[in-house]
């Protein structure tokens, strides 16, 4: 089991830069693929972005590539999310994610087990 806190949301605006965190406690947090996806109002939770356990491997979605950025720290069992040159598409609730059982990022939402609560993410045009 593993638990997930997301911090660093807020309100920018458009051409702007925030930096998420998610502080994970429990089991081994490089056991663990990390994704960030995010959910607008109205709209289905959507993949954004996933790094491999030892941070080798990321992957993003299309529509935040070349602007946003995923690392980790194991040391400090945090995964972050750089996003810069923010849109007003890009408000929503951003979620990190943690999949214990595969070693490689994945967009599909189902493949992960543990979900943190959530950080608003608002960008004002």
């Amino acid at each position: 089991q593993v638990q997930l806190v997301e911090s660093g949301g807020g309100l920018v605006q458009a051409g702007g830069s925030l930096r998420l965190s998610c502080a994970a406690s429990g089991r081994t947090f490089s056991t663990y693929v990390m994704g960030w996806f995010r959910q607008a109002p109205g709209k289905e939770r959507e993949f954004v972005a996933g790094i491999s356990r030892s941070g080798g491997s990321t992957s993003y979605a299309d529509s935040v590539k070349g602007r946003f950025t995923i690392s980790r720290d194991n040391a400090k069992n945090t995964v972050y999310l750089q996003m810069n040159s923010l849109k007003p598409e890009d408000t929503a609730v951003y979620y990190c994610a943690a999949d214990y059982h595969r070693t490689s990022p994945t967009g599909n939402k189902i493949q992960y087990d543990y979900w943190g609560q959530g950080t608003q993410v608002t960008v004002s045009s």
